[in-house]
């Protein structure tokens, strides 16, 4: 294997070891798939990405995004986390726009500064989709829950913004604490829809400046629980503004996700139904914690 620096970042964090952590490898055009699927696996980080290239193609930086288990062609944090690297380590300069060649297309990420220093960075999505609707009882019975803690005045669907999830829609924190998911009806769940995770959510929090709690399971990737989900609350801001979730076509938030496993992420949402799309953008901030190389 050829020589490659590599980075760990925290992402979506306030502070040092929160968020959700990412593996970011450089120069990693010489790796085969085989090798850059292993070292996402002793990585064993919900994703580690690859930068294939430190030269533009089509005016975006080639990337690849690898689970311990396999490819994926999008993931939220995973973009915020590699143009961070990318402003940092290889520009070394400020810059307003990063774009990510990633297997689902080209990823724009915006960087704000506070002074010379990154403060948030954003991506733009693809406009959010949506897919199957399913029964409260179906759900239920997945997270140990009661069906009476689903919130019915809103579906529980397949929504997608580059990467498919299942949101889910509960009543209360307590209901959210208490969710446990059942591995057989999951997988069982699984087989038939496209979205292959679930990220569930309530409108009561633990810090009363966010607006949402969130809580997102993907066993099928090899993530139990995940910290802090990009691609996942871009499908949840799709669904709350498609569906009114506050009264109205769009929605400037704070969300949380994180606190039931003790890795307190923050997350920014704004998205915007335009009648033809809903736009959709995520946003959070990224700490490097270290810088490593593989011999």
């Amino acid at each position: 294997m050829k020589k490659c620096t590599f980075y760990i970042v925290d992402v979506f964090a306030e502070e040092k070891y929160a968020g959700n952590q990412l593996a970011v490898v450089r120069d990693a055009k010489a790796l085969s798939d085989i090798e850059m699927q292993q070292i996402a696996k002793e990585m064993n980080f919900s994703e580690t990405t690859f930068i294939l290239s430190e030269q533009k193609r089509n005016g975006g930086y080639d990337v690849r995004i690898f689970t311990p288990r396999e490819e994926v062609p999008f993931a939220g944090h995973p973009t915020l986390g590699t143009a961070y690297v990318i402003q940092r380590e290889i520009i070394k300069e400020p810059i307003d726009t990063i774009i990510l060649n990633l297997k689902i297309g080209q990823i724009p990420i915006t960087l704000n500064y506070n002074g010379e220093q990154i403060d948030i960075l954003w991506m733009k999505q693809m406009a959010a989709t949506f897919g199957r609707i399913f029964k409260p009882e179906q759900i239920s019975q997945v997270l140990s829950l009661n069906q009476r803690e689903m919130d019915d005045k809103f579906p529980i669907q397949e929504v997608s913004t580059g990467l498919p999830f299942i949101i889910i829609p509960l009543k209360t924190l307590d209901a959210l604490k208490q969710a446990k998911v059942i591995r057989d009806k999951y997988f069982e769940l699984i087989k038939d829809t496209q979205a292959k995770a679930m990220l569930i959510f309530c409108p009561q929090t633990y810090n009363q400046e966010n607006g949402l709690n969130v809580r997102v399971f993907a066993d099928y990737y090899g993530v139990p629980e995940d910290p802090a989900t990009g691609s996942a609350n871009g499908c949840l801001a799709g669904h709350l503004v498609k569906y009114r979730y506050f009264g109205k076509g769009q929605i400037d938030i704070r969300v949380e996700q994180g606190y039931e496993i003790r890795r307190f992420s923050l997350l920014f949402l704004r998205a915007e139904d335009k009648g033809e799309k809903i736009d959709v953008s995520v946003g959070g901030k990224v700490i490097m914690i270290a810088k490593g190389e593989f011999i």
